[in-house]
């Protein structure tokens, strides 16, 4: 039963979590049509990049599509595995 506990604990332990403003971002995709997730904040502000490609080596969103007049931004949406942990979180 020990070792039946501890590799439970090392499960959970291994399922990645937002932070705070990951779980903000990913939260205002998914009534969006194809999971298009934001640009800007509620306040108009840059989302920041780091939160950006965070989700995106965690699998929780996924690049988009280019925009050739700001190729600098990040278009997102979010992937079913962000969906998941959305639901499961």
């Amino acid at each position: 039963m020990a070792a039946e506990a501890a590799l439970d604990q090392e499960r959970r332990t291994d399922v990645a979590r937002p932070t705070v403003a990951q779980r903000r971002w990913l939260e205002r995709g998914r009534d969006q049509a194809g999971g298009k997730l934001p640009l800007f904040d509620e306040d108009g502000r840059d989302i920041d990049a780091r939160t950006i490609k965070s989700c995106i080596r965690q699998g929780w969103a996924e690049p988009w599509i280019a925009n050739p007049i700001k190729p600098d931004w990040l278009v997102c949406r979010l992937t079913a595995a962000g969906r998941e942990m959305l639901e499961r979180d």
